[in-house]
């Protein structure tokens, strides 16, 4: 590893050598393309050299308590190189993490779509409970949230909502949300007090450039209509709503929470962007058979990435096994914890996956 880190120095700093050759300075593409990617390498050779330095700092350390004779110097430099290893071993492992490929997608804005599964109104009222569990998540790290699209149910439950985060690192966090996700509990329509399963879906879907897929014109077919309030019944006098679809793929967009109807043909164009870009990623990786089936299923029980078990105040992760207490708290968006972990256990695949040592 560290000779790859070596290496890696090396191209940074012929890069910035390069900067001031006149062909590179008179090309403002190739310059972009450079400063890009000095950009890009900054952090892991900021890291290296720090590795590198503390590395040298603990040998001299360990050689000063091989060398030196009085005792009180000998025990200051036995505390000195057991900071130092902590902070070089801490360094490696970022310097490890450094090193995995990273998604391109990770710092993109998302569109997260919550469907009510298997389980009728109960069902509607966990893909409420899910969009709280997201807005509140967003508002404690300081994301902004943007309504796309609501169906709501009579019991304050949503067949489908379909909403905007924005903020920082958006994707590289909320794209382990994407699956089925499970709920057991005591549905308040339940006379007898008996615990139903029920299940709603949940996409995650990486905004997208116009540069990064085209969508022609002549492929999207675009209805106008009245924006609905609660209930069904009309809010606008005025035609606002937006239904656009894709007629090579049969993908349909609704958008009606803007003001206008320009306002709203931009933010569905955005939806349909991220659903066909994801359908891109999914061909190329060869995951699936179906659109999107990778992101969430049919909602069927057997395909839970987690679960939510009210009885026992219990959340389950199934995919790494974690489980933790007090749902409350977590549907009140606390779900940093839950996160966290399924990122380290990623990082951990992908680094063994890579042999990244």
């Amino acid at each position: 590893m560290l000779v790859k880190l070596e290496a890696l120095e090396k191209h940074y700093e012929e890069l910035h050598n390069s900067m001031a050759d006149p062909s590179v300075t008179s090309d403002p593409a190739r310059l972009r393309a450079i400063t890009r990617e000095i950009s890009g390498l900054e952090d892991t050779v900021a890291k290296y050299r720090a590795y590198r330095t503390t590395h040298d700092a603990l040998e001299k350390t360990r050689a000063l308590i091989r060398d030196e004779s009085d005792d009180e110097l000998r025990a200051m430099a036995r505390e000195e190189v057991e900071k130092l290893e902590a902070d070089e071993a801490q360094l490696y492992q970022q310097l490890r993490l450094t090193l995995l490929p990273k998604d391109p997608r990770d710092d993109k804005d998302v569109f997260v779509e919550v469907r009510a599964g298997t389980g009728g109104d109960e069902a509607a009222l966990f893909a409420a409970d899910l969009y709280r569990m997201y807005t509140r998540y967003a508002e404690k790290v300081g994301w902004k949230v943007e309504l796309v699209d609501e169906n709501r149910t009579g019991l304050k439950g949503f067949k489908e909502v379909v909403f905007e985060i924005k903020g920082k690192g958006a994707f590289s966090r909320m794209k382990y949300e994407s699956g089925v996700h499970r709920v057991q509990r005591v549905p308040v329509t339940e006379a007898q007090g008996r615990v139903h399963t029920s299940t709603a879906t949940v996409a995650v879907l990486a905004e997208v450039d116009d540069v990064e897929i085209e969508v022609k014109p002549d492929d999207v077919k675009m209805d106008i209509f009245h924006a609905s309030g609660h209930g069904g019944q009309n809010v606008q006098k005025v035609a606002t709503a937006v239904r656009l679809t894709h007629l090579p793929t049969g993908i349909v967009v609704t958008c009606q929470d803007q003001r206008s109807q320009l306002q709203n043909k931009i933010r569905a164009m955005g939806v349909l962007r991220a659903r066909l870009y994801e359908i891109e990623i999914e061909k190329q990786q060869r995951e699936i058979t179906e659109t999107r089936r990778s992101q969430v299923g049919s909602g069927e029980r057997s395909e839970k990435i987690r679960t939510y078990n009210f009885p026992q105040d219990r959340i389950t992760d199934h995919r790494i096994g974690l489980s933790a207490h007090n749902l409350p708290r977590i549907l009140d968006g606390e779900l940093d914890s839950i996160i966290d972990a399924l990122i380290t256990e990623d990082q951990s695949a992908k680094l063994k996956s890579a042999g990244v040592a």
